[in-house]
């Protein structure tokens, strides 16, 4: 009896984490293969820069070629969504930043979508922005950039929330049941802190 309990455990725990999820590197000039996800990350912290850069320096790129920075959101609240028109997880969570965004953009509150899907997904951003009514800047983010933050973790979507000191508040991994709730709750946390 106990066996079987765990085993249920278990197997509704991996069905909820590839539920949950989408493999960025699954992406095809096809279609995309099934979302997975695998274990839990060791942290939730992203890994320090390399080659001595810092993440004040790391950024993304415009359609057009306009650059920006981390750096240039010193004192807003910043919501970085790494994510892919494929991706089902991050289809569903769109919704929740632009009403995110909307809310609070007022307060210093800056929503950045940053598209991880491969090169055959960047074609597809801007119908997707039209397709969805988003209002927040998409860009296409460094790979250093990528490389600190998502840490080898290629599932996403993977929203990072950074108060106006430019501290992690919330690395969230996947969309799921909680995920608006916990976006939320690091948001409004991240909005009562000083700017530097």
């Amino acid at each position: 009896m106990f066996r079987n309990l765990k085993l249920r455990t278990l197997l509704l725990l991996v069905l909820a984490g590839i539920v949950a999820a989408c493999n960025s590197n699954d992406s095809t000039s096809e279609k995309p293969k099934t979302p997975v996800a695998s274990a839990p990350p060791a942290t939730a912290y992203p890994m320090p820069p390399t080659n001595g850069a810092t993440i004040n320096n790391l950024g993304w790129t415009f359609e057009g070629g306009k650059r920006n920075v981390f750096a240039d959101f010193k004192g807003k609240v910043l919501v970085l969504d790494f994510y892919a028109t494929w991706c089902e997880p991050c289809r569903r969570s769109v919704p929740h930043l632009i009403e995110l965004q909307n809310k609070y953009q007022d307060q210093g509150l800056q929503v950045i979508g940053l598209n991880v899907g491969g090169d055959d997904d960047e074609e597809r951003v801007p119908a997707f922005a039209k397709q969805f009514g988003i209002q927040y800047t998409l860009a296409a983010p460094d790979e250093e950039l990528v490389t600190l933050l998502m840490s080898g973790i290629d599932a996403i979507p993977q929203t990072f929330v950074f108060d106006r000191q430019g501290q992690l508040a919330e690395r969230l991994i996947g969309y799921g049941e909680n995920g608006g709730e916990r976006i939320d709750n690091a948001v409004e946390a991240a909005l009562k802190t000083p700017a530097p």
